[in-house]
């Protein structure tokens, strides 16, 4: 998937997950959606995303 992060397993990436989250699927959507993904990798994929947010640095003073 280009280097992107993926739910192991799957071809599903984190960044498809939180677009779809964004606009407007909810869990039940997304675990309807993808058979093969569970609760569980949805909220890993969130706090990984939000681990990437916590550690990148501003640019806005450059």
């Amino acid at each position: 998937m280009l280097g992107k992060p993926i739910i192991k397993g799957t071809r599903i990436t984190v960044e498809l997950l939180m677009r779809k989250l964004a606009g407007g699927y909810t869990l039940t959507d997304l675990l309807t959606s993808y058979p093969n993904l569970t609760k569980e990798h949805i909220l890993a994929s969130l706090e990984y995303a939000a681990d990437i947010i916590a550690n990148e640095e501003s640019l806005e003073n450059v």
